[in-house]
């Protein structure tokens, strides 16, 4: 029995990266990288599936920096609504199921409750419009196609765009400054990638299609996060609270981030781990890496 071909948009990043592990052992799977597959390319992403010929793709693909989308709407249309949509009827006409990955920030986060599935989207700024919009170019023109919502990434491969992922970057300012200020009005469900994969692993294996959302359980602010950080690393810095301010030009982050999963649990699958314990296995994880290198058998 042949395996079944799996093609992951925005190979390298964090996501991809986790699916990439998950599905190699079982799938012939190709991840290529931005300079590899650029999917605002319509002829190179259309050759792309006439010779892998995928039975499923997953992307992770997504022009997600929210300042620079203030600065370049053009850009973030192109990659999260057109090239979602190229992707979506390609898998239509190859008959491959779609999976697309987006975001809390399609809400405006002005509720006093947590989004479930059903909650009426209200995105403010370029990159939340254009990821809502990316959504309904993937589930009209994919039919089945299974939408992802979730936020507050962060995995073992980072986030090149961002300078690393909010982990590592703060580890990173905790040692150079001696003191950090973080946000503690943002509530949200922080999320290690290892385990959305998973997550997501199982809903494409149940066949789910439509709109899920996926974090893992328990919410927490930046700043009670940032401490969480800390407090694991056993590193002792002062974290001054502040307030969200959006500067000129800039876009505004949702106060409320937080997703429930109503509609998700519904279809039978496995709630991700809290976003503490999470953490604490994340965190394990990169220190057994680092380990490993300074013993000298790479990572």
């Amino acid at each position: 029995m042949s395996r079944s071909r799996v093609l992951i948009t925005g190979g390298g990043g964090q996501l991809a990266s986790d699916l990439a592990l998950l599905y190699g052992a079982r799938s012939e799977v190709q991840a290529p990288s931005r300079s590899e597959l650029d999917i605002t390319d319509v002829a190179a992403v259309s050759t792309w599936f006439d010779q892998f010929r995928p039975d499923l793709v997953i992307n992770c693909a997504a022009f997600h920096n929210v300042d620079i989308c203030e600065r370049e709407p053009a850009q973030s249309f192109n990659v999260n609504v057109t090239a979602v949509k190229q992707l979506a009827e390609l898998c239509a006409q190859g008959i491959a199921k779609f999976v697309h990955l987006s975001t809390n920030y399609v809400f405006d986060g002005r509720s006093e409750e947590a989004y479930d599935e059903d909650a009426c989207p209200a995105p403010e700024g370029i990159y939340a419009i254009s990821k809502l919009a990316g959504e309904y170019a993937a589930l009209t023109y994919a039919p089945g196609a299974l939408v992802a919502r979730t936020g507050g990434l962060y995995g073992l491969h980072g986030s090149q765009s961002k300078g690393g992922n909010f982990v590592t970057r703060m580890l990173a300012r905790a040692r150079q400054q001696g003191s950090l200020k973080m946000v503690a009005d943002q509530r949200l469900s922080p999320t290690f990638t290892a385990h959305l994969a998973e997550g997501l692993v199982e809903a494409i294996e149940h066949d789910v299609a439509g709109v899920v959302h996926l974090t893992c359980s328990g919410e927490c602010s930046w700043y009670e996060f940032t401490e969480a950080i800390m407090d694991i690393a056993g590193i002792e810095v002062p974290i001054e609270p502040v307030s969200t301010s959006v500067p000129p030009g800039g876009a505004r982050r949702p106060l409320n981030g937080v997703l429930t999963r109503r509609r998700t649990d519904a279809c039978g699958l496995t709630p991700l781990p809290h976003w503490r314990d999470s953490l604490s296995q994340y965190m394990t994880r990169i220190n057994e890496n680092a380990n490993r290198q300074l013993a000298g058998y790479g990572s």
